[in-house]
């Protein structure tokens, strides 16, 4: 069976689930080298008891056309879930999910999963995009942002917006970029 990399992101009112609420999710499924094989994106309702964090409501000021198009169109956050596994679990093969960082989304990924549908179908697959700059680059984990990434891993017709389909694509083009030149194949960017 077939890896699949699912590059994702969330967009969230604060900084951990439970008491703040995923706003919208992203996924861009990959298989190797650098096939787009479908999108899957949800706008989600926040829970029912969870509140606003102000510092990542004030930094949403920044972005205020963003924060109105992540929140058009919202479904109950199972139905996203439920969704979101039908959608996995029609792709081609073993799917994986990464993300930058993915210590940020894949907690919200999981914990609205076990949450909210109580199952755990994604196990623990994960890749930490970040971290696999680092060994990549063999750098320090601090100098694998991507300011100090090399740019030939970018997309250029790909901006990061703070949408999350946007990003998933965005993360997800840089992701396989980095696989293909780990696996000795890198011949720039289509």
């Amino acid at each position: 069976m077939k890896d699949i990399y699912i590059s994702f992101d969330v967009e969230t009112n604060g900084p951990i689930p439970g008491p703040f609420s995923m706003l919208s999710i992203g996924c861009a499924a990959y298989e190797y080298p650098k096939n787009l094989i479908s999108t899957f994106e949800r706008n989600l309702e926040t829970l029912p008891e969870a509140g606003e964090h102000p510092d990542t409501m004030k930094w949403w000021k920044g972005f205020p056309d963003q924060y109105q198009i992540c929140r058009a169109n919202q479904v109950p956050p199972k139905d996203a879930m439920l969704d979101l596994l039908a959608w996995q679990k029609s792709l081609p093969g073993k799917s994986t999910f990464a993300a930058f960082p993915s210590g940020f989304d894949f907690t919200f990924l999981y914990w609205y999963m076990v949450d909210v549908t109580k199952t755990n179908s994604f196990a623990f697959s994960c890749v930490d995009i970040k971290t696999y700059a680092m060994a990549l680059l063999k750098s320090d984990y601090r100098r694998s942002s991507k300011r100090c990434l090399p740019k030939h891993w970018f997309s250029k017709e790909l901006p990061h917006t703070h949408g999350a389909l946007d990003d998933a694509l965005e993360q997800g083009e840089m992701f396989m970029n980095m696989l293909i030149q780990n696996n000795g194949g890198y011949r720039g960017s289509n």
